[in-house]
């Protein structure tokens, strides 16, 4: 899921009202009610077969505070069936979308009306062992730093900010990390736009490989005929948010993109039909449908099919890295939701961070290929944001957002994952951390001003113990 700087999806509620009194037909008030019942039953799936939080308590903390939720969360009607694995929402009786869990797929949400396919039996993952040295034991680490305790503790914060887990990796070893109730080191969490950033190793692990060229046209069947202009569309280009297609995202329930992430079975397809706006790579556009196109390559490159990118990404990622308590949704094709579901432990995330601190490489092995941490961490064009990594090497605020584009508490080399909800993967090559917080805040620009405070706070602890 994108980053949210302006009225968050489910505020589509409120539209909806006002629409509907003015006749105000050309905003398509049913795609954007089904975008809210879409995303409600997506989220709740996740958290409930796939994090095991309570139903009621993630439509609570996720869905109902969600700004413009309030007055309308009455009209949101959900049914949880724990046999089929399977969670319902319609608002009033009406736009009813599902999301259903399957074993090793993840969630896929669909409309009510379309029937899902059976599933191929997941595939079996042989579980390598890991190339990462082990960060940590099994049990829960206490720090031996009182300055990073005390830093730690008041991470758990009350609301608005809801910290949910933090980890701290210093020299590849876990130095302290901590969890709110109902959270554990191997509960897998939703990292909502961080997912950005596996994606971008999956692509980088093809690239590696000679499977994939960072400057190819993106392998795209509706953009093969030279003539088309979206054909000048680079792998690049997507992953920098700079194709040029015109699927500009508001996070309104109203605009394009969200729509075809929680109301459209093929989501690529539908990404993939979409005209250019403006030249590729002239201008930046922050939405999830760039990363979708780039979810369908990877799983064209391996196979075309879900079972194939499982067994890559665990092969070639997941499995060096030690990565075991990990789920990536994947849509009713097949292809993985990989813009914003992929759910793993705190730790797990930490392990997907010592990878790019580590450039790319996981015990004397190459994962990714030389230069792509570099490449992915250089800003694009005079913005913030890399290719699936934001930095920190540029001042000032996300026009329209109005947030910074990076953490001022942290030195310059700093990058990060980035995540809806506050979810962050903070890597800071100059002192070799890795910093995880994963939490449900509803404050604006994914808290990203909280979690400066929390990296600050960690670096001073740090440096006060040297």
């Amino acid at each position: 899921m994108a980053l949210k700087p302006l009225p968050l999806k489910l505020i589509v509620l409120a539209a909806a009202a006002t629409a509907a009194l003015s006749g105000c037909a050309s905003w398509r008030v049913d795609k954007a009610a089904r975008v809210a019942t879409g995303l409600t039953s997506h989220l709740i799936c996740d958290d409930a077969f796939v994090s095991k939080i309570d139903p009621q308590t993630s439509f609570t903390e996720r869905v109902q505070p969600l700004p413009g939720m309030g007055p309308f969360a009455w009209a949101l009607r959900r049914q949880v069936d724990t046999a089929q694995r399977e969670v319902t929402v319609s608002m009033a009786g009406l736009f009813e979308s599902r999301a259903r869990h399957r074993e090793g797929l993840g969630c896929v949400a669909l409309p009510a009306h379309e029937a899902l396919e059976p599933a191929a039996a997941p595939p079996v993952i042989n579980v390598q062992a890991a190339r990462l040295p082990e960060i940590a034991g099994p049990e829960r680490v206490q720090t031996t730093n009182p300055a990073l305790a005390a830093a730690l503790a008041r991470a758990l914060s009350p609301p608005p900010h809801n910290t949910k887990a933090m980890v701290v990796l210093h020299n590849g070893q876990l130095i302290g990390e901590t969890y709110a109730p109902g959270y554990g080191v191997d509960t897998p969490v939703l990292g909502f736009s961080m997912t950005k950033s596996v994606t971008n190793a999956l692509i980088g692990a093809l690239v590696q490989q000679g499977r994939l060229s960072l400057h190819q046209p993106a392998p795209l069947p509706e953009w093969r005929d030279p003539g088309d202009p979206r054909h000048a569309i680079t792998i690049e280009h997507l992953l920098r948010q700079a194709s040029g297609l015109d699927l500009l995202q508001d996070n309104s329930g109203f605009d394009s993109s969200t729509q075809i992430m929680y109301t459209v079975r093929d989501k690529a397809a539908a990404a993939a039909a979409a005209p250019l706006a403006v030249a590729p790579g002239t201008r930046w556009s922050y939405t999830d449908t760039n990363f979708i196109l780039l979810s369908r390559i990877v799983r064209d490159a391996v196979g075309g099919n879900a079972n194939n990118v499982l067994r890559f990404a665990h092969g070639e990622l997941f499995g060096p890295l030690g990565m075991r308590h990990v789920t990536l949704d994947f849509d009713a094709t097949g292809t993985p939701v990989g813009a914003s579901h992929m759910l793993a432990s705190p730790r797990d995330w930490a392990r997907f961070g010592q990878l790019y601190l580590d450039d790319g490489v996981v015990g004397g092995r190459r994962i990714l290929p030389a230069g792509w941490v570099a490449q992915s961490t250089s800003p694009t064009l005079a913005t913030g944001y890399g290719a699936g990594f934001w930095t920190n090497r540029v001042p000032g605020n996300v026009p329209g957002w109005g947030v910074p584009w990076g953490l001022a508490s942290a030195p310059a080399d700093t990058f990060f994952a980035r995540g809806f909800m506050g979810q962050f993967v903070v890597v800071i090559p100059s002192q070799r951390l890795v910093i995880v917080r994963m939490s449900v805040s509803h404050v604006r620009g994914d808290d990203i001003e909280e979690t400066n405070r929390i990296v600050g706070e960690v670096l001073a602890a740090l440096k006060a113990s040297t």
